[in-house]
């Protein structure tokens, strides 16, 4: 049997050109998934795994599709063979039910990984070039300097608790924890 897995990494992703793609292959059954592909936990990939019978191969439209990391992928590749199972990615034209095609998987596997650790060190890069020009990035404090200055002096002078700081500014209490200890 073929078992088709279409993946996509946000909830406001479209998998419909994967499945459309995995219904041609000759896919007779297709799990969805909206996850990460860097994440090991996704439910529907394990629960495919647990159905995989001798035989079967497991088609994703491309590789990326069934992980990103090269670690992952050949433990899944592992997955697949002790239930004696083929794995097919339509994209690559990968199929492991003969040697050549694993041999291609193990290829392919690299450069999806090798693109990743670029993509990681390109945002890295961006970050640290945002950062000597002044940007800071992350979410908006919530507080603004003099609100800060307010609540340190109220707190510091006994006028106020933290806890009741926390609520008159409508911000979590760690919030006015963390300010303190900068103050001090």
């Amino acid at each position: 049997m073929l078992i088709g897995y279409a993946r996509v990494s946000t909830q406001d992703q479209d998998n419909a050109a994967q499945i459309a793609a995995l219904k041609s292959a000759g896919c007779e059954l297709i799990f969805e998934e909206k996850a990460s592909g860097g994440r090991w936990e996704r439910p529907e990939l394990h629960r495919l795994l647990g159905q995989l019978r001798k035989g079967d191969v497991l088609v994703v439209w491309k590789l990326d599709r069934l992980s990103r990391s090269l670690k992952d992928v050949l433990t899944l590749m592992e997955k697949i063979e002790l239930a004696s199972a083929g794995f097919q990615s339509l994209t690559e034209a990968i199929d492991t039910t003969s040697a050549g095609g694993r041999m291609m998987m193990q290829i392919v596997g690299s450069f999806a990984e090798f693109e990743r650790a670029m993509l990681r060190e390109r945002t890295r890069n961006g970050l640290n070039a945002a950062r000597k020009e002044g940007r800071v990035g992350g979410r908006r404090p919530k507080l603004k300097p003099h609100q800060e200055q307010e609540i340190v002096r109220l707190v510091s002078s006994g006028q106020k608790t933290a806890a009741d700081a926390a609520r008159l500014f409508s911000v979590h209490p760690a919030t006015i924890s963390r300010l303190l200890g900068r103050s001090k």
